[in-house]
């Protein structure tokens, strides 16, 4: 019986170029769904070729998700592609909780591929594992900080890479940019609801908060110049693109007032652009607006995944020096292999075609959050991850919070982002990028309606 028998190509490994022959093989249509593989004894031979050398190649095949290998049996051609692009969601429908709590991309499976073609790249490039197991030094991490500078250039934000620092991510970025610029009982402003990390964070270092009123164009400027008068604080930390949880964007008027208020006194600007989102959505950056007061922090996290720790800040060259002080005081350098995997999938194109899905995707999901609730005072930002849900009435949001836990869906309630004794407003924010597949966002859509409109608290209570 015949075989299917490739043409390797020349270039690399032998074993790559197998395993790419049968990638193209797959593509086209001459390996169909189902197919089985040749023995690898038997292509071994025909092609003259160790039997170790298809070894590989199969498992680098099956790393990305193209074949399924069946002990006893063979190895074969999946009847489901999982790399088929970004045109489709792919989600298993699931029965139990469906956590809209936390800020996570949307799912798909394409992410997992990427990475598995990537580790084995990387596996086969002797000087990135060596770097990967050597003590990062700052000088071997310039190739990292190049591709990050070079996709967020492409990205629309012009970025010097001598004036980058490699993180461990948004998280890793703020803790470093507070650790650097205060010191304990130093006072940090911020909106009144804010991202519970950065709250977290300050607590940790025993920073003192400062609660600024914002409205539906931002924080307010005039506010934050009387709190500055009356407690004076050393730093900002703000989201101008897309406000956690209300979804805000700072205008640009108020962009230009803030940055002329932090000149005028003298306090540092950190700012937090982790929720990335489309160019024509976003507005001028702070850091272009004040280069030599403003920490910029960038992740990767809600692009290619959160378990890839890795991400940039940019930094005035002045700071750079402290702030590599205070990450060798925590973490010594972040991961090597991490700012790998990141750089080459930004350099590779890739993360451009999954955040393109990934924008439509959210089109989408906001479209199914827009008719489910309306009627209600809904927000929500082109290419943001979250919905914020003011509730009508007399609707209070620890019960509803309560009664769609027992339902089976998780959402974050207002008290989670409150700064200081801010008191919280009736409101929720609902991560629609985090559901698994639209079925199980439209499911939890229905169980937040129907709660909606039963979830009214007794308007008399006896004492």
């Amino acid at each position: 019986m015949t075989i299917w028998i490739p043409e390797l190509s020349q270039d690399g490994p032998r074993y790559r170029a197998l395993a790419h022959a049968i990638e193209r093989a797959i593509d086209d249509g001459e390996l169909a769904p189902g197919a089985r593989l040749p023995p690898q004894r038997r292509l071994a031979d025909a092609l003259g070729v160790t039997v170790g050398t298809v070894t590989r190649a199969y498992a680098l095949v099956e790393q990305s998700g193209r074949v399924s290998a069946q002990v006893g049996s063979g190895t074969y051609v999946k009847t489901e592609q999982t790399a088929e692009g970004f045109s489709r969601v792919i989600g298993t429908p699931h029965e139990g909780l469906v956590d809209l709590g936390m800020s996570l991309p949307p799912p798909h499976p394409e992410r997992q591929a990427i990475l598995g073609r990537l580790l084995s790249e990387i596996s086969a490039d002797p000087a990135a594992l060596e770097q990967a197991i050597d003590y990062p030094l700052d000088d071997t991490m310039a190739t990292h900080r190049q591709r990050y500078a070079d996709w967020l250039v492409h990205q629309g934000l012009t970025v010097d890479p001598d004036e980058l620092l490699i993180t461990q991510g948004g998280m890793n970025g703020i803790t470093l940019a507070l650790s650097a610029l205060l010191s304990p009982n130093d006072r940090l402003a911020a909106e009144a609801l804010s991202y519970p990390g950065v709250i977290s964070a300050a607590r940790q270092q025993s920073l003192k908060m400062i609660a600024v009123p914002f409205d539906d164009e931002g924080i307010d400027v005039a506010a934050l110049a009387v709190r500055h008068e009356r407690t004076p604080f050393k730093a900002l930390y703000v989201m101008p693109e897309h406000h956690n949880p209300t979804t805000v964007q700072l205008s640009e008027k108020r962009r230009g007032a803030l940055v002329a208020l932090a000149r005028e006194r003298d306090f540092w600007l950190i700012e937090d652009a982790v929720m990335h989102l489309p160019q024509e959505a976003r507005g001028t950056p702070l850091y272009q607006l004040a280069p030599e007061r403003t920490i910029f922090v960038f992740s990767v996290a809600k692009i290619l995944g959160g378990g890839l720790r890795s991400g940039v800040m940019r930094a005035p060259t002045a700071l750079l020096e402290r702030l590599r002080i205070s990450l060798r005081n925590q973490c010594w350098a972040p991961p090597a292999l991490m700012a790998e995997i990141a750089g080459r999938w930004l350099a590779s194109g890739e993360a451009d075609r999954l955040l393109s899905w990934q924008f439509e995707e959210l089109k989408v999901r906001q479209a199914m959050v827009s008719e489910a609730l309306a009627g209600f005072d809904v927000h929500m930002r082109c290419g943001g991850f979250y919905a914020w849900l003011v509730l009508p009435g007399e609707h209070r949001a620890a019960m509803l919070v309560e009664t769609l836990e027992h339902k089976g869906v998780r959402v974050a309630p207002a008290e989670a982002f409150c700064v200081g004794s801010t008191a919280a407003p009736q409101a929720i924010r609902i991560c629609l990028s985090a559901a698994p597949d639209r079925s199980a966002l439209a499911r939890a859509l229905e169980v937040i309606v129907e709660a909606l409109s039963h979830n009214m608290p007794p308007r008399w209570q006896t004492v």
